[in-house]
């Protein structure tokens, strides 16, 4: 305590969301903070003890750190929760069928704000950046007379369309496909199954948790997002003319450790080995499960015009390596901007969370890809249990069809 107290740096406290695509960014931003003015600021990175390994796997990944840069990683507690095992504290690691308890359990005021306001108490920052679950850190920051910042880990676009969606009560919807109100033309249209679970719901974030988000957004400085002003300015200016927040920050992009948070069930591993191999074309896998075995004879077959790779695999080296034309992705942020900044056009494959809408700005916006399965094939859906099998032959005729001559892969022409 006393040695923050003597400091004369800056010190910038930031707490993100309790999964590893929000702890990486969160955790980028604290070095170049602190890398861009070593002698004037520190950052620390307040996450519950089993995240703790994260920052620091992030950091370390930066190798020998930058002489006078101070990041710095503190714990508190995370809440006993119903159904949860001691120890399982983020998304990556939870259980599909629990992964609500989590998204539920940051929102809890009752249960969280204890822990973090007494941590913030302890550091007594100069700013804290808050992750937009933790509405309450704009009256803990207003209470010690230091500005509090909420940054963004994902893009505008999906975030100010959740904001519109949950203010427009979509958990009301009695149609089967909903319209995000207040966005420009193109129209965006949502299939009610592929909606966040959280808003299909109001059992895991009630209406006035969500008011309370939006009203603690207005009262802080600003809104920091993971973004740069050529992709998303425009949406970054609606959320200051729709008043939601007072000003936006474009701080990315800003890398993370790739990880694992959509789970691909063993028969749809099948199907989209089965797929790649009909396809006839070249292909890299990256395949995020140590047990997974391919269909019987298959490596074979395939031979020399397949590589899989099981567990972690260099995604952003990947993608700018000039031989890769095309990207299967599930629509993750990160790896949407990774994909923007090499050039490379995608398929779109989302699973979970707001990934659904995220291809709308994807496909729909930017066009600089096209859906794995047509609209109308089958049920697409953030539940497990609802989302449709993707048949091998669909994989097939979507890859061979995307990677012809004059097919989507040639349609966008990405930066020289």
């Amino acid at each position: 305590m006393a040695s923050v107290k003597q400091s004369k740096k800056l010190h910038v406290l930031l707490m993100p969301f309790f999964a590893t695509s929000h702890i990486g960014p969160f955790t980028d931003l604290a070095f170049h903070l602190a890398a861009a003015r070593p002698d004037v600021v520190e950052a620390t990175v307040a996450v519950t003890p089993a995240n703790a390994s994260v920052v620091r796997s992030a950091l370390a990944r930066r190798g020998p750190s930058v002489a006078g840069v101070a990041v710095e990683v503190v714990t508190y507690a995370f809440p006993a929760v119903d159904s949860l095992p001691p120890g399982v504290e983020n998304l990556s690691t939870v259980a599909d069928a629990d992964a609500w308890r989590i998204d539920a359990a940051a929102f809890d005021e009752k249960l969280l704000r204890p822990a973090q306001e007494g941590l913030v108490r302890e550091r007594a920052p100069d700013a804290i950046i808050t992750d937009m679950h933790f509405f309450w850190n704009a009256d803990v920051a207003a209470d010690l007379g230091v500005p509090c910042v909420t940054f963004y880990a994902i893009g505008t676009f999906p975030c100010l369309a959740i904001t519109h969606l949950a203010l427009a009560g979509v958990h009301n919807a009695t149609g089967s496909v909903v319209t995000v109100p207040g966005f420009p033309s193109p129209d965006i249209r949502v299939p009610v199954t592929e909606l966040p679970e959280f808003l299909r719901s109001q059992q895991i974030i009630p209406r006035a948790t969500g008011d309370r988000t939006v009203s603690a957004q207005k009262s802080c400085l600003g809104l920091a997002v993971n973004t740069f002003f050529e992709l998303e300015h425009g949406y970054c200016d609606m959320y200051v003319r729709n008043g939601f927040v007072k000003r936006t920050y474009f701080v990315g992009p800003l890398s993370l450790p790739h990880h694992r948070l959509t789970h691909v069930s063993e028969v749809q591993l099948r199907e989209l080995a089965l797929g790649l191999e009909a396809s006839g074309k070249l292909f890299l896998w990256v395949v995020r499960a140590d047990t997974w075995a391919p269909p019987e004879g298959w490596r074979e077959r395939v031979g020399d015009r397949g590589m899989v790779v099981t567990g972690w695999a260099p995604q952003t080296a990947i993608l700018a390596h000039p031989a890769v034309g095309a990207f299967v992705t599930h629509c993750g942020w990160n790896s949407i901007l990774e994909t923007i900044s090499a050039g490379v056009p995608v398929l779109t494959w989302p699973m979970v969370v707001e990934q659904f809408i995220t291809e709308r700005f994807v496909t729909e916006v930017l066009a600089i890809g096209e859906r794995l399965w047509p609209e109308g094939a089958g049920v697409r859906s953030t539940r497990s249990e609802e989302h449709e099998l993707i048949p091998a032959e669909a994989i097939a005729q979507a890859v061979t069809a995307f990677m012809e001559p004059g097919g989507g892969a040639g349609a966008w022409q990405g930066p020289e």
